[in-house]
């Protein structure tokens, strides 16, 4: 019963669309299509020109006439510090321990 209904509703559908669809010219202008194709241009001569003027660039290092290389890396023995968990009456307590 239910698919004899769905068909139904269907048909009725697919006449009342083909009823009130009337047959028209078929005419292909393009409203708009100016704009986009302008922005699509400019966008391409931006691209060009933008390239144009920032030129070549060559990564190289910048060594230079002489070469430079950092120092040895420094090392610090200052205070050896370090976090100690010790419980106390309120809970967990984090405290710091230096040397």
């Amino acid at each position: 019963m239910l698919k004899t209904l769905t068909g139904i509703a269907a048909a009725a559908a697919l006449a009342v669309a083909g009823l009130t669809a009337a047959p028209q010219k078929a005419e292909a202008h393009c409203y708009g299509c100016a704009v986009g194709a302008g922005v699509i241009g400019g966008l391409a001569a931006g691209a060009i020109i933008g390239s144009a003027i920032a030129g070549p660039h060559y990564y190289d290092y910048g060594y230079g006439p002489g070469y430079y290389y950092a120092p040895a890396p420094a090392y610090y023995y200052g205070p050896h510090c370090w976090w100690h968990r010790h419980w106390t009456p309120y809970g967990w307590r984090a405290v710091r321990v230096c040397r």
